[in-house]
C-alpha cells in the first residue's frame, strides 16, 4: 500500500482528476438521451484578457446548477466558448503594436488580422486552462468561438430575417463616437470622469448692429458647425434679439437667434450655441426647429476640409487655434473654470465625440412585447420569481 503524502498538492491532484473526468466524458451530453434536458450556454468570456474573480463567481454558480441537475438524472449540457469581443480585442492588439511605435496601418490588414488571431489563440487558450483549473464541468467537445462559421452564418441569417421583417433599419442619429476606435458606443459603454475644464466666453455679433451676444462653451472648436443661438423666451436680456441674425465668428455664416424654454438662463451667459451635429441636446433642438446639420469633424476627430484654415487639425489642436484667432479678432471675452463630467470610451479612454452618424437600429418594442409575454404566460420561468420585476423593468 502506497503511503499518502504528508502535504496535499492541489495542483497535481486536481489536474489528475479533471483529466480523468474529461477523458471519461462525464461532462458530455447525449443527443439520443431520453432523459429530461438541462442546458446552460456559458456567457462567453472575451479573449481580450484572462478570467478574473467575477468570472469565477459566475461560473461557480453555473457549475453548481449543472452538477445538481446532472446528479438528479438529467441530460445536462454546459457549453463552453469564448467571444471575439470585436473592437475591444482590436484595441488590445493596437496597444501591443504601439509598444513598438507602430499603428495597424503600418503593418497592413493581413498582418494585423494575423496578429489578432494569434492574440485569440493565446488568450483563448489561457481562458480554457483557467476554466479547467477551477473544475468547471463543461462539455469541451462542444466548445465554440463566436467567429466560428456556424455562428457567423446564424448572425447573418438573423440580421437578414430581421431586416426583411422590418425590424432592422438604417438611419442617421446622434451617437457616442470614439475617434480612436472609429465606432459608435452605447450609452453604457461611455465612462464618465469628473475633470477640470474651461468655459470660453465668445462674442457673436448681431448683423448690421454694434450689439453682440456672448455665449459660453466648453468646446469652442464646435462653433464652426453652429447653426443658431438659443435664448430663453422670458430672458429680458435677449428678448429684443429673438428673431435677429448673428454673424458666426471666424466663419461669417449668418445664423438666427431662436427662443426655447430648454435654455437655462442661469448657466453661463444664458445664451446657448446650437450645434446639432455635435451635441445630443442641440440635435433635438435642431429637429424641433428644422435647423441644418453641419458636420465639422472627420471620423478620426479632425477638422473637415470645409474649413481650410483648420482642416486636418486634431479637435483639441483646433480648439487652441480657434481661441487664438478669436482673441486676435477681439471676439474673445474670458475663460472660466468648469468642473464637469467628460465622457470617455470604455475601451481606450479617448474622449468621446457626440456625432451624427448612419447606423443600424433595431425596433425593440415588438421584440420586447414577445419577450414579456413568454414570461407572463409561464412559458419561460425566472427564478427566483421576485426577479421577474427586474426583467419587466429591463
Amino acid at each position: 500500500m502506497n503511503e499518502l503524502d504528508k502535504n496535499y498538492s492541489p495542483n497535481e491532484i486536481e489536474e489528475k482528476w479533471y483529466k480523468i473526468w474529461e477523458n471519461s466524458k462525464y461532462f458530455a451530453a447525449s443527443l439520443s438521451s431520453e432523459k429530461e434536458n438541462y442546458s446552460i450556454v456559458i456567457p462567453p468570456p472575451n479573449v481580450t484578457g484572462i478570467l478574473h474573480m467575477g468570472h469565477v463567481l459566475n461560473n461557480s454558480i453555473q457549475d453548481t446548477l449543472i452538477r445538481y441537475n446532472r446528479m438528479t438524472g438529467k441530460n445536462t449540457l454546459w457549453m463552453p466558448g469564448c467571444d471575439h469581443a470585436g473592437i475591444a480585442t482590436q484595441n488590445k492588439v493596437e496597444r501591443k503594436l504601439a509598444e513598438d511605435g507602430l499603428k495597424k496601418e503600418d503593418i497592413g490588414r493581413e498582418k494585423f488580422l494575423e496578429m489578432t488571431w494569434d492574440w485569440k489563440e493565446k488568450y483563448g487558450g489561457i481562458i480554457t486552462k483557467q476554466l479547467r483549473k477551477i473544475g468547471a464541468s463543461l462539455d469541451w467537445d462542444r466548445e465554440r468561438f463566436t467567429m466560428d462559421e456556424g455562428l457567423s452564418h446564424a448572425v447573418r441569417k438573423i440580421f437578414n430575417d430581421l431586416y426583411h421583417d422590418g425590424l432592422i433599419y438604417q438611419g442617421e442619429y446622434m451617437v457616442n463616437w470614439c475617434p480612436s476606435c472609429g465606432t459608435a458606443l452605447a450609452d453604457d459603454e461611455v465612462d464618465h470622469e469628473e475633470k477640470d475644464g474651461h468655459l470660453w466666453q465668445i462674442k457673436y455679433p448681431v448683423k448690421d448692429s454694434d450689439e453682440y451676444i456672448i455665449i459660453a462653451t466648453s468646446r469652442p472648436e464646435t462653433m464652426l458647425a453652429d447653426v443658431a443661438v438659443a435664448v430663453h423666451p422670458e430672458d429680458e436680456r435677449y428678448k429684443h434679439l429673438i428673431g435677429k441674425t448673428l454673424i458666426l465668428p471666424l466663419v461669417n455664416r449668418e445664423i438666427p437667434v431662436i427662443a426655447d424654454e430648454y435654455v437655462d438662463k442661469e448657466f453661463g451667459t444664458g445664451a446657448l450655441k446650437i450645434t446639432p451635429a455635435h451635441d445630443p441636446n442641440d440635435y433635438n433642438l435642431g429637429k424641433k426647429y428644422n435647423l441644418p446639420i453641419i458636420n465639422m469633424l472627420t471620423p478620426d476627430g479632425k477638422i473637415v476640409d470645409d474649413y481650410p484654415k483648420y482642416a486636418g487639425l486634431d479637435r483639441f489642436e483646433a480648439r487652441k487655434k480657434i481661441v487664438e484667432d478669436l482673441k486676435a479678432q477681439d471676439l474673445f471675452i474670458k475663460t472660466e473654470h468648469l468642473h464637469h463630467a467628460v465622457g470617455q470610451c470604455y475601451r481606450c479612454q479617448t474622449v468621446i465625440e457626440p456625432r451624427v452618424s448612419p447606423q443600424w437600429f433595431v425596433k425593440m418594442k415588438p421584440l420586447a412585447e414577445k419577450a414579456l409575454e413568454v414570461v407572463r404566460n409561464g412559458e419561460v420561468k425566472i427564478l427566483p420569481k421576485r426577479m421577474e420585476k427586474i426583467y419587466y423593468n429591463w
